[in-house]
């Protein structure tokens, strides 16, 4: 299995701000168990005794020196196999960007860029004339794609943006952070669907875990994911260590597999790795 969704930080080389203070989705306090340093080892501890064989470790900070350090962690030929790293896509030299990183140890495990919307002032960050310029540079520099972590409600701006440049491939992390704790108004279901009819959307099953743990009330979100993209624009990711606020990994995942059990194992495999091979060219 891929693991297509988890974070590392060392907190001896540099801070997390996001650590200190209250979250959207979490406050201080609940975030105290995350201020330590998770490695590579913390996760293969976890993650191996599920069979996880290979991972996709993801940005926090807007920090191109976080970016270069998970590259070279990747560089070992290990458990980390793709890194999706931060740009900055407002300014004019985004290809430049990213050839530095291109250029750098395990410059060719650059496999995609985020900027977390979720921690993001402007609500309309995505539709800025900028932005957009800076994700045709990113399709244009080849084998990368756009990761989307926002808020439910932000949905319909990313189908807007997915559309306006469709030889970028763009993927949907948290399956949109459904509002499965206040139910589905319908907004976030439309916007899967509208997603889902776009060739280069692809979604994670990651981070839209519900407390405690429950496959059965997860599984209306998930069926309606699996709906839109089918199995072949679906892939596993833990949101580790973050989830771990939520229950441990093993949890995680089989709760993940329990979803998916009732598939043919074609499509079973597909969601577990096959889809993430190929989006992140592993």
């Amino acid at each position: 299995m891929i693991d297509t969704h988890h974070h590392l930080w060392d907190l001896s080389v540099r801070e997390q701000p996001w650590l200190v203070g209250d979250q959207p989705w979490a406050t201080e306090e609940e975030l105290a168990p995350l201020r330590r340093s998770f490695t590579v080892a913390d996760l293969s501890r976890v993650a191996a005794p599920e069979d996880v064989t290979g991972t996709v470790v993801v940005q926090v900070l807007g920090d191109p020196a976080e970016t270069a350090d998970l590259l070279a962690i990747a560089s070992d030929e290990g458990l980390v196999r793709a890194v999706v790293g931060w740009a900055d896509l407002t300014a004019a030299d985004v290809g430049d960007q990213i050839a530095a990183y291109r250029a750098r140890p395990g410059g060719s495990r650059l496999a995609g860029i985020r900027h977390p919307l979720l921690a993001e002032p402007d609500p309309e960050w995505l539709a800025r004339p900028a932005v957009r310029r800076g994700l045709g540079e990113l399709a244009a520099a080849g084998g990368l794609c756009f990761e989307l972590t926002l808020f439910s409600h932000q949905l319909p701006l990313a189908v807007e943006t997915a559309r306006s440049v469709p030889s970028l491939t763009f993927v949907l992390d948290h399956l949109g952070n459904p509002p499965v704790e206040d139910g589905d108004d319908g907004g976030w279901a439309a916007a899967i669907a509208d997603l889902g009819g776009l060739d280069n959307v692809v979604c994670k099953l990651s981070g839209a875990h519900t407390s405690p743990v429950s496959a059965a009330r997860l599984r209306p979100y998930y069926e309606a994911a699996l709906a839109a993209f089918g199995p072949s624009r679906l892939m596993f990711g833990s949101d580790w260590p973050v989830s771990s606020l939520t229950a441990p990994y093993h949890e995680i995942a089989g709760m993940y597999r329990e979803l998916i059990s009732g598939l043919p194992p074609a499509e079973r495999d597909a969601i577990a790795e096959g889809t993430a091979r190929r989006v992140y060219g592993l």
